[in-house]
């Protein structure tokens, strides 16, 4: 299996490749360098392991929620490369992903809570919950923009443990919510080697889609939608 997989969703640029379960990435913190930075650790990941654009087979990305943005342009770049080469994408959430980094980082126990909070601007922040499972974080709920105040643990877990810069509104969030959640590491920033260790995963489930399928995942708009009269 080859892989290559994108990120810049966040403060982080990166790329990762995984060949044959062995993952090498390029990662950088560049809010405002994405479009200059992302094709150049392409090219450079694949001249490292000797390797084709067209021997891959298949394209990975973190697809939101995240910045508008940075969600923009790796949708852009991950289509572009998908049509040119025919090869499949795997959309991963970026809240999953780092989700997957926060298990690593703060090694919880089996069953434990993961609360993944970004920070969503407009007084808000993108929450997602998942449960560790087997090596892997699994939803435990739809992922959701809301204020801070508004933020819920769903009822599984007995023990949590959160990620994701959205933390640095712990003191809005209802005392329900932060007084169960620790450890917390506001530091992680997600990365494109997390992406691709859930793709090559969803892509043995049968989760790849084409390239006009692989679409970003603003939530934000999702939710304006709905609340429009008449609709």
């Amino acid at each position: 299996m080859k892989l290559l997989a994108l990120d810049t969703s966040s403060e982080g640029c990166s790329a990762a490749l995984l060949v044959d379960g062995e993952i090498s990435e390029r990662f950088e913190l560049a809010p405002r360098g994405h479009t200059r930075l992302l094709m150049p650790m392409v090219r450079e990941l694949l001249a490292e392991k000797n390797l084709a654009p067209a021997e891959l087979d298949a394209l990975a990305f973190a697809c939101g929620p995240g910045s508008f943005t940075g969600v923009r342009i790796a949708t852009g770049v991950v289509q572009g490369l998908a049509w040119g080469l025919d090869i499949p994408v795997v959309p991963v959430s970026s809240l999953q992903a780092v989700a997957l980094g926060a298990m690593d980082a703060l090694d919880p126990h089996e069953e434990t809570g993961i609360a993944v909070a970004f920070d969503a601007r407009m007084g808000e922040v993108y929450w997602g919950c998942f449960a560790a499972r087997a090596g892997l974080p699994e939803a435990l709920a739809s992922e959701q923009v809301c204020p801070p105040e508004a933020v819920t643990l769903p009822a599984g877990p007995e023990r949590w443990c959160g990620a994701g810069p959205g933390w640095q509104y712990r003191s809005a969030m209802p005392a329900e919510v932060s007084g169960r959640v620790d450890p917390i590491d506001e530091t992680l920033v997600l990365r494109a080697a997390w992406v691709a260790r859930l793709a090559v995963i969803a892509f043995g489930h049968g989760k790849a889609v084409p390239a006009e399928q692989a679409q970003p995942v603003y939530i934000r708009d999702e939710v304006a939608w709905k609340k429009l009269p008449g609709r």
